[in-house]
């Protein structure tokens, strides 16, 4: 399992249950890395998409005590049922949000791909400043690159301690 997200200057992920950035380069590396994979998030991350509907070309997987069944995207009710649903997946699983879901399946994690922001988004929800996580070390570091205004830059964290399933 991997997690994907992009992060400001203070490792902030979001603010009022949306994205601070709308960052095109980010957007298309996102969608080209999870396309025809699964994508597991809590609630709150499947209501902030447009019209609270699931990622096209994608299996979601949604944590969720709140939400009903629906078929175009998977519903589990506990950490067991989660962990399950991830065993059976063929192909790569992504981590995609929100911070409780994030901070929960960080460490079953191998990898993480952070695109990183040269802007402070005035966040209120952050994730785990991996720089400073001693199991985490940076893999790779892309050159800075410009998307509507903001400076990013492509990295990978690897995992050192990675939990099993």
């Amino acid at each position: 399992m991997k997690a994907i997200v992009h992060v400001d200057k203070k490792w902030g992920i979001g603010k009022d249950n949306g994205l601070m950035f709308r960052l095109p380069a980010d957007m298309k590396f996102f969608r080209e890395t999870t396309t025809g994979n699964a994508v597991v998030m809590g609630g709150n991350t499947l209501r902030s998409f447009p019209g609270g509907n699931p990622l096209k070309n994608r299996r979601n997987i949604v944590l969720s005590n709140t939400l009903g069944e629906r078929d175009d995207y998977k519903i589990v009710h506990s950490i067991e049922e989660l962990f399950a649903a991830i065993k059976e997946q063929k192909g790569e699983v992504y981590v995609i949000g929100g911070a409780a879901i994030y901070r929960m399946l960080l460490p079953y994690c191998s990898e993480v791909f952070v695109t990183k922001v040269d802007a402070d988004g005035d966040a209120d929800t952050f994730f785990s400043n991996l720089d400073e996580d001693e199991n985490f070390s940076l893999e790779s570091e892309g050159e800075e690159l410009e998307t509507n205004g903001y400076k990013i830059k492509f990295c990978t964290y690897k995992n050192n301690n990675v939990k099993p399933l």
